[in-house]
């Protein structure tokens, strides 16, 4: 049987190759078919998920309730001391420097990043700032929310921080953040569905023994190297369950 796996599209172009060599790893050690599938949208990678195509996935903490709660995918581990937070930047050479400074009607650029553009949101709060009275530009990527920045025609944009952190020395010298969000226990997480379990003849806890000792092998650590990882790290069902009703609360 061929297995689908996916990453969440938010993952920095930098690391495409990276994934493929992560996906060849993976089907070295499980022997099993697994073709990987990348996806430019969220909106289409969930059209996947809900029509069953997809069988691993590598997804972000916005997505974890569906796939979770609802397609009965099992956590497995994420990447050792890598939380999501999220930044706030503006043109280098604004008079912005706090988020209290942006005011009523300001323009907002974001990428197609639910996860970054909740946390974003909340992170305007304290300017009284909200969907109703700013303009949502929403964009395909943070490279071109830079570029939106950096060409003035946004006054702000959201960013993973992992992702900003990956930006050229030339892009980040030109923009600058305003504020970073400080939440610490929402990540991404590496999640298999119920078509793997059942059908690849690995149960979940050999396969969660078999991601989290993948540094332990000089092939492993390199395949971790290539996706910016030192390491992954286990995470089970009651800490998926709290990062999805942080989740919750966060967008309600």
């Amino acid at each position: 049987m061929k297995f689908t796996m996916t990453v969440s599209p938010d993952f920095s172009p930098d690391y495409i190759a990276g994934w493929y060599i992560f996906n060849t790893w993976l089907q070295n050690q499980t022997k099993q078919a697994i073709h990987l599938e990348l996806y430019n949208s969220f909106d289409k990678q969930r059209e996947d998920i809900k029509a069953d195509k997809i069988d691993l996935i590598y997804a972000n903490p916005y997505d974890a309730s569906m796939l979770i709660r609802d397609k009965g995918f099992v956590a497995i581990a994420s990447p050792y001391r890598k939380t999501d937070e999220a930044v706030i930047c503006v043109n280098s050479e604004s008079e912005y420097t706090c988020v209290e400074d942006l005011k009523s009607g300001c323009t907002i650029a974001t990428a197609d990043d639910p996860e970054v553009s909740t946390i974003g949101m909340i992170m305007l709060e304290p300017a009284d700032l909200s969907k109703e009275n700013v303009t949502i530009e929403e964009l395909k990527n943070y490279v071109m929310v830079a570029k939106s920045l950096i060409g003035n025609k946004a006054d702000a944009g959201f960013f993973l921080k992992e992702a900003f952190d990956d930006m050229s020395k030339f892009i980040k010298s030109q923009i600058k953040p305003i504020v970073t969000s400080q939440i610490s226990v929402i990540r991404h997480t590496f999640l298999i569905g119920p078509d793997f379990v059942n059908n690849s003849g690995i149960c979940e806890e050999d396969f969660r023994q078999l991601i989290n000792s993948m540094h332990e092998s000089e092939k492993g650590a390199s395949t971790l190297k290539s996706l910016g990882f030192e390491r992954w790290e286990n995470q089970d069902h009651e800490e998926a369950e709290f990062m999805i009703d942080l989740m919750d609360t966060l967008v309600s």
